[in-house]
């Protein structure tokens, strides 16, 4: 085990190397610039600012150059908020979008395993219909359409929860984005479950399971819970990274002032390190999530070994 995780530990650095080099090169070859303003600056300062931030010179000298410091774990300042460099931005944003995340992932989760586990039981009847086209409906329908519903229904109209806002941080102002952050993957969750668990209970050993006449509580939480689990977690350390490093869109939309809001900003405005340090951060929970993944997976599946 120990060296598996060190031979996945090894193959990550050249994989961080290409994330690093080509979101680097597409990021200054996008239009614009962090400088290039609706009115734009005399030449002098626009040249100060240039020689001030090395974009003045050659594209391979400045990838050298950000290559190197962000071994380090520098990644330069914001060419946005000024008083802060990226690395203290994205530590400021970070807690509120694993809070935010984490709930989402054990909503999406615990919710969509449990409906897709009721969906198989039922094979074929309307409540497994209903399930699965309220699931299909969860896909397809993207969260910058459900945040504003939410806020339309449940904030303004009823007036029962905030609109926006981190607040003090308690669970009334994190419902609504908790919500339309979770449910896209709530219902892949649940359409995982719903295929892996109605070919687990046609496997042999639970025949074998039924016969002994086991309690069927026993039969499907015991035995075919384990063998359905196995698409989900294969699918959980996307999910995971996607959900825990914040959403730019649920994050924008209720103001939440996390990584994923500081990602839109940094686009918009061209802010070439702010990008780049959370296109490497959603790179290193990738990562480290596919490798908590396989390691569970050998876990829940015994003819997997990881020599």
């Amino acid at each position: 085990m120990i060296s598996f995780i060190l031979r996945r530990l090894a193959s990550a650095v050249p994989t961080l190397f290409i994330v690093v080099t080509i979101s680097f090169f597409l990021m200054r070859f996008a239009p614009g610039g962090p400088f290039n303003l609706e009115r734009p600056l005399p030449p002098q300062t626009m040249a100060n600012l240039m020689a001030t931030y090395q974009l003045d010179q050659p594209l391979w000298r400045q990838y050298v150059h950000y290559l190197s410091n962000a071994v380090t774990g520098d990644f330069g300042p914001s060419y946005i908020y000024k008083d802060n460099n990226v690395a203290q931005l994205i530590g400021k944003g970070l807690p509120y979008s694993i809070e935010l995340g984490l709930y989402a992932l054990l909503f999406a989760v615990i919710g969509g395993v449990i409906a897709g586990t009721i969906a198989a039981l039922r094979q074929n009847s309307i409540l497994d219909f209903t399930i699965m086209s309220v699931s299909t409906l969860g896909v397809t329908v993207p969260n910058f359409v459900v945040g504003p519903v939410l806020t339309l229904v449940f904030a303004i109209g009823l007036a029962w929860l905030p609109a926006g806002g981190w607040g003090d941080g308690s669970m009334r102002y994190l419902i609504l984005p908790m919500i339309a952050l979770a449910l896209p993957q709530l219902a892949v969750f649940a359409r995982l479950t719903r295929g892996s668990m109605i070919e687990a209970l046609h496997t042999d050993h639970i025949r074998t399971a039924k016969a002994y006449g086991l309690p069927a509580r026993t039969v499907v939480v015991t035995h075919a819970m384990r063998g359905a689990m196995l698409p989900v977690v294969s699918y959980l350390a996307p999910c995971a990274a996607a959900l825990l490093t914040g959403s730019a869109v649920v994050e924008t939309i209720f103001t939440i002032p996390g990584v994923g809001r500081y990602f839109v900003l940094g686009a918009i405005n061209r802010d070439y390190t702010l990008v780049m340090g959370t296109v490497i951060l959603v790179a290193i929970f990738v990562i480290v999530f596919n490798l908590l993944v396989d390691i569970l997976y050998g876990l829940l599946d015994p003819r997997v070994r990881h020599d």
